[in-house]
């Protein structure tokens, strides 16, 4: 994994290079250890467990769900803003616009034999029964359906694009304007995909994603007749943030951490993502509204997350740049408790080469932080793309360094996945993801303990000092970080809480 360590260096010679490279004083490093230490203890899986069942039960008793908007997630906020609050915690409510989706219908059949497909979020409607055309595959490149030239003599027909080197908005309106009426979006690895179009605006033509073995499979069928019906609701809606803050620490250079509270509409959203916010919660009951910390820490409760990031976006836009700079560093737990887990950190160096590039400068030293943690009680790591699928992706935009835990959505574990983890190969890490089927019995929660340990641990690290990251030594900040610190939402129109 990342930050590899040479084996031939003495132990003690190691550790002297470490603290000097890391700018971290040994008495430091001890003080970090103590509150990280005293976190871990505090913070049990029964107490994150017993938020679950809440969720779980707001979910029942609010027609399944707790997607954005829905009195589902309103109870949901203002468990957790409650919770908060009782503790003494500063906590402000952040209102903000968004638009809803729902999918109403979503079925796809070639040559007469059903193909499953998911509606891509913000996808036009097809009329009900849907559309009727020839298929038009379009042949994979190292930038596949990107460009206007990948699409000829796709007028009037239904095209299948593979995923990946652009967004699955741009293939889709390069294939509407050479006069295609639908397209299909094969996965670029094993499991189904679920993606989004972006905005309402960048949506053009009815769009839906295939797995990666169904895309293959439909490659070998260009001409054939394709039915395609994909029906959404759309509405212009409002939702909601949950920001609590410490009444301790400097205001200058805040760690941060945050999830995401909604679920999709098809179900209670616990795994995804209760578990990151029953966690994150637990965390900041056991830490107190007034910790003995040299930096405050602040907590992001997202809503419509699952709408495209947009709590969570809003928040960072809502920020002058000088508010930006009081944020040290942002930590993100979004799916913590997968039923077939796997145990993954954000690649924040970039050493596996994935995807997207590093994050930014003091990534590399988060991601050590979680994987020095995790691998020293046992549990192997991989690192994960900076994707840009969850809440992290606002702030890496404006140059937060930023690293977190999951244990994966609907991609396959792999046969080496299972043989280090256990569970079982072939099958989704989650395979619940955003259905109904994501309740209480689809968490595994010896892994839940785990990440919710490391969350404590980081938490308790970086609330005593930053200075690996940022170079921020512990102590009072200087009057130039006086003058700029005060981080007040309601300044921007937002409500606070008394």
């Amino acid at each position: 994994m990342s930050l590899t360590r040479k084996r031939l260096i003495p132990p003690v010679i190691l550790a002297a290079c470490a603290t000097l490279a890391l700018g971290t004083t040994p008495a430091v490093a001890a003080k970090s250890d103590d509150l990280a230490k005293q976190l871990t203890k505090k913070v049990t899986l029964d107490g994150v467990n017993r938020h679950l069942i809440a969720l779980q039960r707001i979910a029942d008793a609010n027609g399944g769900t707790r997607a954005a908007s829905t009195d589902g997630h309103k109870k949901s906020a203002e468990y957790i803003a409650g919770k908060l609050e009782a503790a003494g915690f500063s906590v402000t409510r952040q209102e903000f616009p968004f638009t809803y989706n729902e999918t109403l219908a979503e079925t796809l059949t070639v040559d007469g034999a059903g193909v499953p497909v998911i509606a891509m979020e913000y996808t036009p409607s097809t009329p009900v029964g849907g559309i009727t055309a020839p298929l038009a595959v379009v042949p994979a490149d190292a930038t596949p359906g990107c460009e206007a030239s990948d699409y000829t003599g796709v007028t009037g027909k239904i095209v299948l694009v593979p995923r990946g080197a652009c967004p699955f908005a741009q293939k889709q309106q390069a294939a509407a304007d050479a006069g295609a009426i639908g397209a299909l979006i094969s996965n670029n690895e094993p499991g189904p995909l679920n993606g989004t179009l972006g905005t309402p605006a960048d949506a053009r033509i009815p769009t839906g994603g295939l797995s990666q073995a169904d895309g293959q499979a439909l490659a070998a069928k260009d001409g054939a007749t394709v039915q395609l019906e994909l029906r959404t609701f759309q509405e212009a809606r409002t939702s909601y943030n949950v920001i609590a803050e410490t009444k301790t620490g400097r205001k200058d250079n805040v760690v941060m951490l945050g999830s995401h509270l909604d679920s999709v509409p098809a179900g209670p959203g616990i795994n995804d993502n209760g578990t990151g916010s029953a966690a994150l919660l637990e965390t900041a009951l056991q830490l107190g509204a007034k910790p003995k910390v040299n930096n405050a820490v602040r907590f992001g409760f997202w809503s419509a997350e699952e709408f495209g990031l947009v709590g969570s976006t809003y928040y960072v836009d809502s920020l002058s740049f000088e508010q930006q700079l009081d944020l040290a560093l942002y930590l993100n737990f979004d799916m913590i408790g997968s039923p077939n887990a796997g145990y993954f950190a954000y690649d924040g160096d970039d050493s596996d080469h994935v995807g997207a590039g590093p994050g930014p400068y003091g990534s590399a030293q988060i991601e050590k932080t979680f994987v020095d943690y995790l691998t020293g009680r046992g549990v192997a790591i991989e690192g994960t793309d900076f994707t840009g699928r969850s809440d992290y992706g606002e702030f890496i935009a404006v140059g937060i360094p930023a690293g977190g835990l999951d244990t994966g959505a609907e991609v396959l574990k792999t046969e080496a996945q299972a043989t280090k983890w256990g569970g079982t190969a072939g099958i989704a890490f989650d395979p619940c993801y955003h259905q109904a089927c994501d309740n209480l019995g689809n968490v595994d929660r010896v892994a839940l303990d785990r990440n919710a340990d490391g969350l404590a641990w980081a938490l308790g690290v970086y609330a005593t000092s930053t200075e690996s990251v940022n170079g921020v030594a512990p102590g009072k900040p200087g009057k130039a970080a006086k003058k700029h610190s005060a981080h007040k939402l309601a300044a921007t129109g937002d409500t606070a809480a008394a």
